[in-house]
């Protein structure tokens, strides 16, 4: 949930000129995202977000210009890492080589798929976490066709 918001949040920067944290909040809201203000400053602070003066008077949010790459390609990392997956309920436990978990459970996060609530990743197993079991069927199936190239 806390890497999801943070997308939103990153996002919502991206797209507008966010000047207070209060508008934020209130775009954050207009998508389905409620948060608490101390949970905003802290997204703030971990993201590193900064304000920039705006040429038109005032300042704005934006992020640092390191959260300005583009996210890892997923795809091929799928296609290059994932060993097997299995699930029960909303769990999926997704096994790569050694020290690529990580790898592999960042580019999902920058990713960002609705279906997924979080990761966490260990060493050579990645445990996702999807939203249903419904919804980790659907995870689990888009992972086993971007395996095989699509």
């Amino acid at each position: 949930m806390k890497s999801r918001r943070q997308a939103a949040i990153l996002a919502l920067v991206r797209r507008h000129r966010v000047a207070s944290q209060e508008q934020l909040k209130a775009l954050l809201h207009a998508e389905g995202t409620d948060v608490t203000q101390a949970t905003l400053s802290r997204d703030v602070r971990e993201l590193g977000l900064v304000k920039l003066a705006d040429p038109e008077g005032g300042s704005h949010y934006a992020p640092p210009a390191a959260l300005e790459t583009v996210p890892p390609p997923l795809e091929g990392l799928v296609a290059s890492l994932l060993l097997s997956a299995e699930g029960v309920g909303p769990l999926l436990v997704v096994k790569t080589p050694a020290g690529s978990a990580n790898a592999l459970g960042s580019a999902l996060d920058h990713h960002a798929w609705p279906d997924v609530a979080g990761t966490i990743a260990g060493d050579d197993t990645l445990l996702i976490i999807a939203k249903s079991a419904a919804a980790r069927e659907r995870v689990a199936a888009r992972l086993q066709e971007l395996a095989a190239g699509g």
